[in-house]
């Protein structure tokens, strides 16, 4: 069959979702992630953003090797040579230069011609071409351009080198009929056309990325692009693991094939969501919590009966657990090991520990335990670690109607030993809390935002709280799991400030999120696509 090309942009265009921004370590983490998926190229940053994105990218350069690594520049020399810079370590490069070509965005964002703008185009990449293994070439706000200029543009870029030519839908303006309608004229009347790759870019503000990648594919496309859980600018990117699953699963309308490890998704999406804060909701196809859940009565016959019924995959095609496993409080380390094992999670004797005295005061609370508890705490265990300089020893909170909230927490300062205990009223119990410990620590952040969430139902159910702090530019992410959504409450904010902490005492850069400081006008740089 023939091979569709997955071009995963998770690490740059989904990293410019609000607060979604990584670090070194985290980038890595992912793109290490996305090598075992199976994605044939990483999209792993825009390095002229600034030096720490730079670097981030060489680091994966360095140590993922299997996979195509490409990084996106605006049609400028800075650019392109900060791109080249960033990949002249990776076993293959692809530079991903991209101009705009709409009427609209080259009048009023860039400021030029129809002439000029092609002229940018072919310089551009044929400096790339001189720095990287290949080099492909997005039209920026392609749906909205005129045809006859696109063909135009792709003519030139390909006679200077790209081989690769992305057709986006940069602001989720295209149908599927009219998306798929593009490429099959841009097929018909673009010169050269047959020597390059045709790849897909749609982003979701009309709800319609997946299927205007997938009408795409239809009409010519062989390289398709998104990111995991559809994270992105404004209302995000195709979902890669939706396109990838409709791909596979649909083989009767697209006989095509894609090296996705499709066993990897929910691992890579829960990783991705993780780290970069942003909940998946429950019925969110694939990955979604409920994506393979059935409570109605007529359902659940029919599911009794004959699977396929109601479900038209396979839950272990895509990593989800097909039952869940009871855990409780006389559950031994082997069959906590097995289980986690069985959910595709390896961990070492000394996290084990861990988990598995979490896990037993877990169970003290809880009449069972389920998957979705035990994929929680390793979750928290996992989140990329670093020092922690403020270890909760100790809280009390007291609240209720009438009385002011007031709590009083005890730390130990890791680097002294020391115990610091403090006490504070606020407005509610979580943000006496929050300042107590803050009075406690000497810390200063401002609180971006909280979030808690059920990690199961039920009266029992643990609660996950997702926190975001800030300091100086820079956010970090908590996350922390337990029954009591208070001590929950109060972990994922230490966790972030130990971040930050640990951010501060390394120097480290603040990751980029895709901002960057230029003389000349400039499109957000993520547009890309």
């Amino acid at each position: 069959m023939v091979r569709i090309q997955v071009f995963d942009t998770t690490l740059r265009d989904g990293e410019q979702s609000p607060g979604a921004s990584l670090n070194e370590l985290e980038k890595l983490e992912v793109a290490r992630q996305l090598d075992a998926l199976g994605v044939d190229v990483i999209e792993a940053g825009f390095p002229a953003a600034s030096p720490g994105e730079l670097a981030a990218v060489q680091e994966i350069c360095r140590q993922v090797r299997r996979p195509t690594i490409a990084v996106l520049a605006r049609g400028n020399p800075r650019d392109i040579e900060a791109a080249g810079e960033a990949v002249k370590g990776a076993a293959r490069s692809r530079i991903h230069v991209f101009v705009a070509t709409s009427p609209i965005h080259m009048q009023y964002k860039l400021r030029k011609s129809p002439e000029e703008v092609l002229q940018i185009a072919r310089e551009s990449v044929r400096l790339a071409a001189g720095l990287a293994d290949e080099v492909e070439f997005s039209a920026e706000d392609a749906t909205r351009s005129d045809p006859d200029f696109l063909c135009r543009v792709f003519e030139a870029v390909l006679s200077a080198g790209a081989t690769i030519i992305n057709i986006p839908d940069t602001v989720g303006y295209a149908t599927p009929s009219e998306y798929a309608e593009l490429f099959r004229y841009v097929k018909a009347h673009t010169s050269g056309i047959e020597r390059a790759t045709l790849s897909a870019h749609c982003h979701d503000d009309l709800g319609l990325a997946v299927a205007n990648t997938l009408a795409a594919v239809e009409a010519g496309a062989r390289q398709v692009e998104g990111t995991i859980n559809g994270i992105g600018e404004r209302a995000g990117n195709a979902a890669l693991e939706e396109v990838v699953m409709a791909l596979k699963t649909r083989q009767d309308r697209f006989p095509f094939e894609t090296g996705i490890v499709t066993e990897q998704l929910y691992r890579t999406s829960r990783l991705v969501s993780q780290l970069t804060g942003i909940v998946v909701q429950p019925n969110k196809a694939i990955v979604g919590d409920n994506a393979f859940a059935h409570e109605a009565g007529i359902h659940q016959d029919g599911m009794l009966k004959e699977r396929r019924t109601y479900e038209i995959m396979r839950p272990e095609w895509v990593g989800q657990a097909q039952s869940r496993l009871v855990l409780g409080k006389h559950s031994g380390r082997h069959a906590v090991r097995h289980r986690l094992e069985e959910l595709g999670y390896q961990v070492s004797d000394a996290d084990l520990a861990v988990i598995y005295e979490r896990l037993m005061q877990l169970a003290d609370r809880k009449k069972s335990v389920t998957d979705r508890d035990l994929v929680a705490l390793v979750e928290e265990h996992r989140t990329v670690s670093v020092p922690e300089r403020y270890l909760l020893e100790y809280f009390h909170v007291a609240s209720g109607t009438g009385s002011v909230p007031t709590a009083t927490v005890r730390l130990r300062l890791a680097d002294t030993g020391e115990l610091v205990q403090e006490a504070a009223c606020g407005d509610g119990p979580v943000d006496a809390l929050y300042r107590a410990i803050e009075r406690a620590g000497a810390i200063r952040a401002e609180l971006v935002s909280y979030q808690l969430q059920a990690v199961t139902s039920g009266k029992d159910a643990m609660g996950e709280v997702t926190v975001r702090v800030r300091d100086d530019g820079q956010v970090f992410v908590g996350r922390a799991a337990s029954t009591d959504v208070l001590e929950a409450s109060a972990r994922a904010y230490l966790q972030a400030v130990n971040r930050m902490t640990y951010a501060h005492q390394a120097g480290a850069e603040a990751p980029a999120a895709a901002h960057f400081q230029a003389s000349e006008p400039a499109p957000a740089p993520a547009s890309g696509g």
